[in-house]
């Protein structure tokens, strides 16, 4: 009897380990961490992201460009490539830095409307060339908006939502690439 259940727990367990293997296998993709990555493709190029928004904010491409460069280290088993050959060539710019009012309140003894939240919209063109399938290119538009007192000024709101405007953009982008199959 002993050797009926140990034999039988074998076999399952072996038939539940093959439809793993063959799951993971047959298609060709493999996944880690939420990411689909078709298994010809071991190499990524990322080129310096642009700005070509009205106002500058000087430092955010270049993050933007670290940020999403180490969320590809961090979560894919892709080599950084320098040279545009990569199986992978991605590219973009910021295209739209701009505040607007989101929250109106009342003003001094409920006599006037005044803001009392604002809005930083941050907009980013991607260019992703898959090299695997003929340099065919896909195009996408990240817009990522971040709420701020309107007792701040850009300046001040640009740091405490700095490490924000990183993380939501570069997880944007990187999903757009790597998570939508």
């Amino acid at each position: 009897m002993t050797s009926k259940k140990h034999s039988y727990w074998t076999v399952k367990v072996l038939a539940i380990l093959a439809l793993v293997i063959i799951g993971t296998t047959s298609c060709g993709v493999y996944s880690f961490r939420n990411t689909s990555i078709p298994s010809n493709v071991k190499t990524v190029h990322v080129n310096l992201f642009g700005n070509k928004a009205r106002y500058v904010n000087a430092t955010l491409a270049p993050n933007l460009t670290d940020a999403v460069v180490q969320l590809i280290n961090n979560q894919t088993k892709l080599t950084l490539n320098d040279d545009n050959n990569a199986h992978y060539v991605l590219s973009g710019e910021v295209t739209g830095y701009d505040v607007s009012t989101s929250g109106i309140g009342s003003g001094v003894n409920g006599s006037t409307s005044a803001a009392s939240m604002n809005r930083l919209t941050v907009n980013f063109h991607l260019v992703w060339i898959d090299n695997t399938k003929d340099g065919k290119k896909k195009e996408f538009n990240v817009s990522q908006n971040f709420d701020f007192s309107s007792n701040l000024s850009l300046d001040q709101a640009e740091l405490s939502l700095k490490s924000d405007i990183l993380k939501n953009v570069s997880e944007a982008i990187f999903n757009d690439v790597f998570a939508n199959w």
